[in-house]
């Protein structure tokens, strides 16, 4: 770990962003299965936030592959450090008054645990939401076909089959999409930020 670093503060103190955006940074932070509806809700969200012109912005866990993070692969240590580093991203983003949302599986609860504090230790807001669907649902969408090649041994280490998925026992927001649309599961994380005073 470097020593020889000194952390600047910004020259815009955070009230001020706040009152200039009109709105409060928060990561909103999507976990669940592989095909339980992330990335769908996460695009879909950030469309409307755009459209009632909120400041916001999506991470994806394969794009974010595609980059910053192209050097990790997927045993239980790269999915930590990958979290950890998508945790640190989203604070940036926070910090900069912007609605960050995450769609990454993030099977760990520890992991879920650190982004949270990484969040509250600097007073920012951090919304875990549960993007739940049963295991034979997720399967039988399977649109990349990982769930098929899973079973069958192609691909190892895969979240719900051959490595564990640990559900957030007390998430801020809990989204069964076997049972909401993309629509109506939108409308409920709105709902929070409206209720919440972030937008």
């Amino acid at each position: 770990m470097a020593t020889n670093i000194t952390f600047h503060p910004g020259s815009v103190g955070s009230s001020e962003r706040i009152d200039l955006l009109k709105q409060k940074g928060v990561t909103i932070w999507l976990t669940g299965l592989s095909a339980s509806g992330k990335s769908t809700i996460a695009c879909a969200l950030e469309q409307h936030l755009l459209h009632l012109r909120k400041f916001s912005y999506r991470l994806d866990g394969d794009n974010v592959r595609f980059g910053l993070n192209k050097d990790l692969g997927f045993d239980e240590v790269s999915r930590n450090e990958n979290i950890r580093r998508i945790g640190e991203v989203a604070k940036l983003f926070a910090d900069a008054c912007a609605i960050t949302i995450t769609a990454f599986i993030s099977p760990y609860i520890a992991d879920r645990a650190l982004v949270r504090e990484l969040h509250e230790k600097s007073s920012l807001g951090f919304i875990e939401v549960f993007v739940d669907a049963p295991l034979e649902v997720v399967e039988g969408r399977d649109p990349k076909g990982l769930y098929k090649k899973a079973r069958t041994g192609e691909i190892k280490d895969f979240t719900g089959i051959s490595a564990p998925y640990e559900a957030p026992p007390n998430p801020e927001i809990h989204l069964k999409t076997n049972e909401l649309d993309v629509t109506q599961s939108v409308a409920v994380i709105v709902d929070y930020l409206t209720s919440n005073g972030f937008i």
